[in-house]
């Protein structure tokens, strides 16, 4: 079985996500690459690493269904965020 690098430097996340915007017709705020990584980290280090990702995939639902600014997406990030620190689980 072949090992590979699954480290992404930073420029190839936005190589990254200049492609999503791409493919999907986003615009450049559209993809809050800071705000998504801070989301992941204060979930993964307040909760468990597993729950990043499906945090930052509720955090974009939440957003979507409150009708998808970049106000909805920093509510829903800040409401999950918040949720994280205070995380006794």
């Amino acid at each position: 079985m072949t090992e590979t690098n699954r480290t992404l430097p930073p420029e190839a996340l936005d190589a990254w996500a200049h492609a999503l915007r791409e493919r999907f017709g986003l615009g450049e705020d559209d993809i809050p690459i800071s705000l998504i990584l801070d989301l992941a980290r204060d979930v993964a280090n307040g909760v468990a690493r597993p729950a990043a990702p499906l945090s930052a995939f509720v955090a974009g639902l939440v957003a979507g269904r409150a009708g998808g600014s970049p106000a909805d997406v920093q509510s829903a990030v800040t409401s999950i965020t918040e949720a994280a620190k205070s995380w006794d689980g």
